[in-house]
Order: C-alpha cells, then structure tokens, then sequence
C-alpha cells in the first residue's frame, strides 16, 4: 500500500470518528505526494522533519509536524516500517492561546455601524456584514456555523446549525430582538441576494469567504479606532464569541451565582463545545469570574479546617 493510500485510509478514519479533518488531509497528502516523489514506500522520520520545516513560519512548521506524527504513531501501530520522529524534532514550542479582547455593547454597535459604510453602494455586502456581526455577537456562534446557514435553517424555533465542528448539529434559540434583526435582513436579501440559499451572501450570490470575514472585522475595527495599526494586536472576529460567553457567565454570577455550575452546562451546549472544559476556560477572563473563583476557592479551604 502506497503511502498516498495509507493517507486516504487514515483520513476517512479520522472522519468516521466525527472529525471534519480537511486542513489536516490536505498537509498529509501533500507531503505523501513529497515523500512518494522521493521514492519513500513507507514513512522516514527525517524526511518528515525536513519537509514540515519548509515553511517560513515556526508555528506552521510544528503545525505540519504534529500532524505528521500523530499519522506516523497511527501507521506505525500497524506496520513498524513506518518510522515515528522524535516529538521535539523541531524543538518544543508552548502553545501559546491568544489573549482575549472582550468587547462592550457599544463597541460593537460601532463596528456594525462602520459596516454599513463598505461598499459597493446600493449592494447587499454592507447590510451583509452589518447583520452578520451581529448575529456573532449576539449569539456566540462559530465563523463557519454562520457562514453555513441556509435560509431554510432559520425557524420558529431557532437557528438549526447541522453537522460543524464534530460532525454535530444543534439548535441555537435566538432572543426576538436578534430574530427581528434577521428579518430585516432578509427583506434585503429577497430584493438583491440572488438564487442562492445560503443565508449570509455578497454581491455576487455567494457568502463570504471565512478568511475575507476575518479580516474585514479587523479593517473595521481599525476603522473605529478599536484597534491599532499593523503588528499590533486588538480584537479578533473570534472575541465575538469569547465576549458572549464571558458576559453570560458575568449576567449570572451578578443576578443567582448559586445556578452557575448548571449554566455552564446550558452555555457549553449552546456553543457547540465538545467537552464542557472547553467552556470553563471563560471563567478565568475577567475581574467578576476570577473574583467569583477565589470567593468558592476560599469556601472550600475554610470548610475543610472546620473539619
């Protein structure tokens, strides 16, 4: 079996568990086209370290090699001819998680007015962007699950977002005031949206691109001062998410902190999170949560030495 082959099988697999693994497939077939060209027919630990480090980026590099390896640990199980590299082959590197930028009401208000002004003039992408940054503060929802949305997943009930992250498809109830907004987006979007059925669409009837989302939040929020010039860091179109979450766990620890623990539950759910540490992380993003953290912390220590 060529290691192209083993590739493919690798990658259904990792599918078949639930993984979208489409970034990931790409780096392994590129760099089985790579070793296939040198006349590997099983995997070489230095060919993979030289081939993940040719790219000018260090995080892109280890990126490749991680990914590597972890096919390489898979193949080898089965076949010892498949050679695993040393985990600190390019060095080791902490992760490094960017730190968060939690927006207020009205900084995103200014970022959502400051779409408005984008052109073409007279064209659906301003209202486009306007309400759909909105729709991401509003609700927490991933860049990819609101780019996904189909007219038909708008209902009574809610947003239906199907299969994203982990091949999982929920349902995202939306407050009136985001559900009145999206109805005025879509009296915009019959007149001038086009055949499509994609909720979220430009000019030219289709949505936007993620990465052109991305940076066009970043120009925005330069735009509104919000943000500085290149090479510094400021909010992210991902902080929309983070200040939802933060300022949901902040709505309940100031009103019944005795129900936090059962809404962290609800709050992991509604984000789509596959395990509900990924969403405790917020607790550690402002003064109210850390405060809130030590006070329980501090319960705990003293009912122990009572004891």
């Amino acid at each position: 079996m060529t290691i192209r082959q083993n590739v493919e099988r690798y990658v259904a697999f990792k599918r078949h568990l639930g993984y979208k693994y489409d970034t990931q497939g790409k780096v392994l077939l590129a760099y089985a086209v790579h070793a296939m060209t040198h006349g590997d027919e099983s995997l070489r630990a230095h060919r993979m370290v030289e081939w993940a480090g040719q790219t000018i980026s260090p995080g892109t590099a280890q990126l490749r090699f991680s990914i590597l390896r972890r096919f390489a640990v898979w193949l080898n199980a089965e076949d010892e001819r498949h050679e695993v590299p040393p985990r600190d082959s390019l060095g080791r590197v902490k992760p490094q998680r960017p730190t968060p930028h939690l927006l207020t009401p009205s900084q995103i208000q200014l970022i959502m007015e400051a779409a408005l002004s984008l052109g073409p003039v007279g064209s659906i992408r301003p209202h486009t962007y306007h309400y759909l940054i909105g729709l991401l503060a509003a609700t927490g929802m991933r860049r990819s699950e609101a780019l996904a949305l189909r007219l038909a997943d708008v209902t009574p009930d809610g947003l239906v977002i199907r299969e994203t992250k982990f091949r999982k498809s929920r349902l995202v109830p939306i407050h009136d005031s985001v559900r009145s907004a999206i109805e005025r987006y879509l009296d915009v979007r019959m007149k001038m949206g086009g055949m499509d059925d994609h909720l979220f669409v430009l000019s030219d009837g289709k949505p936007p691109h993620p990465t052109t989302l991305t940076c066009n939040f970043v120009l925005l929020a330069r735009k509104t001062g919000i943000r500085r010039g290149r090479g510094d860091a400021g909010p992210r179109l991902h902080d929309l998410r983070h200040s939802f979450a933060v300022r949901s766990l902040e709505a309940v620890i100031a009103t019944d902190p005795e129900t936090v623990n059962r809404h962290m539950l609800a709050l992991s759910t509604y984000l789509g999170h596959n395990r509900i540490s990924n969403t405790y992380r917020y607790l550690e993003a402002t003064q109210p949560l850390l405060k809130t953290i030590a006070e329980a912390t501090e319960r705990t220590r003293e009912g122990r030495m009572v004891r």
